[in-house]
């Protein structure tokens, strides 16, 4: 790979993935849509067998209670005594996003305030089938669990036999989940959105999947509330000559080897870490067992860009808005201040992204493809609504009625007026 200057990096291929003709992705989305809306139980089934070539007319679309029980026996007591471990850190870092309702009384009687509520019902969606991933039961379904949401539905494509992996059910079982369906992609999504007799609609749906995942939420948003429109994993780690060239290969492999359309890029104002760090990913890609996809994703959408300083390396940094953002410095903290844009930020030599993914507790269902500038992590906030509350006293009514009659009477809207003005008498 060649080292780049910040002139010469295409930053658009960077941030902005080509999934093909998107046209006909999102036809094929809508079509799957129109059909679960129209069929039900029966689509979901048919679209399950024909692309994931899984029957489960046999094995049926909910999961048992005494399939987690199951799941419970074949796991191995050191992955619970991590997934617990995890959980305990997860709830509470997301404990401390807590809010309450508040209320504020005026010396003239009114009351002003807001009511914060969870949603009833939600749906997870949790990558499945090729890969599975228990900790993303685990960052989905423990904020709304934090948040007081009663009904957490989850949905995830099958294994070829129909089934979902034991470490992913025990996932569930702990984060308080039992409503499980073995099913995927844009079909899961329409189910969890319009509802079948199998499956009650939601409230809202949140969690990363493929392409046909993130364009069903697109299209289903408004009927439901959706999260983000997740993508492809990125990286971008921004090292001085105190990092070690074989610490930041690893850590950009392991954003590589997620997906094809992963980014990975490794941006310093010192030409023989990036010169070493190249190196380094060459010689790790070798020993990775998904060794291919991690090499299509750096050859494709990996980048080592030279910058002048470290204040050119963060105003790129913020430019392109990463998911995860390693600042691996001499002093990380004095630099923090600086970050504007990023999903979550990793502060030195010992804070490697999976430490986020895994066991630290912050989500690590974050903002993709630049959305960062503007979008925040799955957090407690994700499954709560506000209410404003408004009690007028009749001093309070009094007082402003003449401005609000005005501001309605110049937007034209008479009958607005005339509700405050027919309670002006009794309010004087």
């Amino acid at each position: 790979m060649k080292i780049e200057t910040l002139a010469e990096a295409n930053l658009e291929r960077l941030i902005r993935k080509s999934y093909g003709d998107q046209a006909a992705l999102e036809a094929r989305v809508a079509e799957i849509l129109r059909r679960v809306r129209l069929e039900g139980d029966e689509a979901l089934l048919r679209l399950t067998l024909e692309l994931d070539g899984v029957d489960l007319r046999r094995t049926g679309l909910k999961v048992g209670e005494q399939e987690i029980e199951a799941a419970y026996a074949s796991v191995s007591e050191e992955f619970l005594e991590a997934l617990r471990l995890a959980k305990r850190n997860i709830v509470r870092f997301h404990e401390k996003q807590k809010r309450v309702s508040w209320f504020e009384p005026e010396e003239d009687g009114s009351v002003l305030g807001q009511l914060i509520r969870p949603l009833r019902r939600v749906g997870i969606y949790v990558p499945g089938g090729t890969a599975a991933y228990p900790s993303s039961v685990l960052m989905n379904a423990l904020p709304a669990l934090v948040a007081g949401v009663k009904e957490v539905v989850m949905v995830s494509p099958p294994r070829p036999d129909g089934s979902l992996l034991p470490e992913v059910l025990v996932a569930a079982g702990e984060a308080g989940v039992r409503e499980i369906y073995t099913v995927g992609g844009a079909q899961a999504v329409a189910a969890l959105a319009y509802g079948t007799a199998a499956i009650a609609p939601v409230d809202k749906v949140t969690g990363p999947g493929n392409i046909y995942v993130t364009l069903a939420k697109k299209q289903v948003f408004g009927q439901v509330d959706i999260d983000m429109l997740a993508g492809p994993s990125e990286i971008l780690i921004l090292a001085d000559e105190s990092a070690q060239a074989r610490e930041l290969a690893a850590d950009l492999l392991s954003q590589a080897e997620h997906d094809r359309l992963a980014s990975a890029i490794l941006v310093s104002p010192s030409r023989p870490l990036l010169e070493e760090t190249v190196r380094e990913v060459e010689q790790q890609l070798g020993t990775l067992p998904r060794a291919e996809i991690a090499r299509s994703a750096w050859e494709t959408y990996g980048a080592a860009i030279w910058v002048r300083d470290l204040e050119e390396g963060l105003d790129l940094a913020n430019r392109i808005a990463p998911e995860h953002f390693e600042l691996v410095v001499e002093d990380p903290q004095h630099w923090l201040g600086r970050v504007r844009n990023a999903g979550a930020v990793f502060l030195g030599r010992f804070s490697p992204e999976p430490v986020g993914d895994y066991l630290a507790g912050p989500n690590h269902i974050l903002p993709t493809g630049g959305t960062a500038r503007f979008y925040s992590p799955l957090n407690v906030d994700t499954f709560m609504k506000k209410m404003s509350v408004i009690q007028y006293s009749k001093q309070a009514l009094a007082r402003d009625a003449e401005h609000i009659v005005r501001l309605a009477r110049t937007e034209g809207l008479e009958a607005h007026a005339r509700a405050v003005e027919v309670r002006q008498d009794k309010a004087r």
